[in-house]
């Protein structure tokens, strides 16, 4: 299968500069045949960046799909609470660069207006926008959003492609929450393979609006991969998610970069 990994990050990963983490994780992908990542943050997380912050950690993205440009993709991180900056970042590192979606993460609940005219944008130019999500039973954090959140969002975007990172976590609720919104898919990555979970997407969503992801190096590829090949769905649902899906949502903006896949 051409395994296609939605949720990759720099953090968490041994090397010194931004490369150096890349190609380790792309030993890892090697030994379990995963073609390409998707990579999104910098070395340093930031819960809420500054423009300034925002800009570096998408600059060390940059500086590591350079070194890598048929093996990795790029999303744009961006703060809500930053408008201008975040469209800016938008047009520099999607319009004008190489990456081909957004990532959002706690800053800025998603269903709050700030997210409209970044939504907005990313549309037009074609990319993908990932969305964190979270159902805590500790409680979120203050700008952390729930899967109820993406589907506001979603509702005011029907045209946008919508990723429900995590699918909220708490994926039996999660999933359900998303499930009217036929243009917001499902995240697998991050927690623990649990039984179930893979199929209940599949059955909620249909395998269509489901991505394997595996949130490296906060997760291992083998654990998050273990969700989709232990799980009780046709061979033809597994390609899908591992790869198919993602391929087909990413080739409208590859095709305006003059990128063939």
């Amino acid at each position: 299968m051409d395994i296609w990994d939605l949720h990759c990050h720099l953090s968490g990963v041994p090397g010194a500069t931004p490369e150096a983490r890349l190609e380790r994780l792309l030993e890892y992908a090697d030994r379990l045949g995963i073609a390409r990542l998707c990579v999104f943050m910098g070395l340093e997380w930031s819960y809420d960046p500054s423009p300034e912050k925002m800009r570096r950690e998408n600059d060390e993205v940059l500086r590591a799909l350079q070194h890598f440009p048929d093996r990795a993709f790029g999303f744009v991180y961006l703060n809500p609470k930053h408008t201008q900056a975040s469209l800016d970042e938008l047009n520099r590192c999607v319009r004008d660069g190489p990456m081909v979606g957004v990532k959002l993460w706690v800053a800025q609940r998603c269903n709050a207006p700030e997210l409209d005219p970044l939504v907005a944008r990313a549309t037009e130019l074609k990319a993908i926008v990932f969305q964190h999500t979270w159902l805590k039973i500790t409680g979120n954090l203050p700008g952390e959003s729930t899967p109820m959140d993406l589907a506001e969002l979603a509702a005011r975007h029907p045209q946008a492609t919508l990723i429900c990172g995590h699918a909220g976590g708490d994926w039996e609720l999660g999933l359900r929450a998303i499930r009217p919104h036929r243009n917001v898919y499902a995240d697998l990555a991050g927690g623990d393979p649990t039984a179930g979970f893979t199929e209940m997407a599949v059955r909620e969503l249909g395998a269509e609006r489901v991505l394997y992801g595996s949130d490296a190096g906060g997760r291992s590829f083998a654990s998050q991969l273990a969700k989709v090949h232990g799980a009780d769905i046709p061979p033809a649902a597994k390609r899908l998610i591992l790869g198919e899906n993602l391929r087909r949502l990413l080739r409208p903006i590859l095709a305006t970069k003059g990128i063939r896949v």
